[in-house]
């Protein structure tokens, strides 16, 4: 089995008119739109590291995009064997790991943002 790496760059939103990449990857929608259109879950089953890439100039994910982009793979590995089977690395100053954290611990809960 191999390492698969899913580049964030490649799922950025751009403003069709100005060209203009956004530097947030934020809500529920987002995650669940880059989650299908990554193939996450079919990629974490076919591989033995998942590495997701986060752009340089990235400066905000919140933990509603990171609980729908994870929630089917966090299900299915819990909390440890995610973390060991995926890494996610910053190619900037961005810490994204408070956020994780939370959005892993509603997974868990059945939490929601909502309520």
């Amino acid at each position: 089995m191999a390492t698969a790496i899913i580049n964030l760059e490649d799922y950025r939103s751009i403003d069709k008119q100005t060209n203009y990449k956004s530097k947030v990857f934020t809500g529920r929608d987002r995650g669940k739109d880059v989650r299908e259109d990554s193939k996450i879950d079919e990629i974490e089953s076919l591989n033995e590291k998942v590495v997701v890439s986060i752009p340089e100039d990235i400066y905000s994910i919140n933990p509603s995009f990171f609980e729908e982009f994870f929630k089917n793979v966090v299900k299915k590995l819990g909390n440890e064997s995610f973390m060991n089977k995926f890494e996610l690395k910053s190619n900037g100053d961005y810490d994204f790991k408070e956020e994780l954290m939370e959005a892993i611990d509603r997974i868990l809960n059945d939490a929601t943002a909502i309520g």
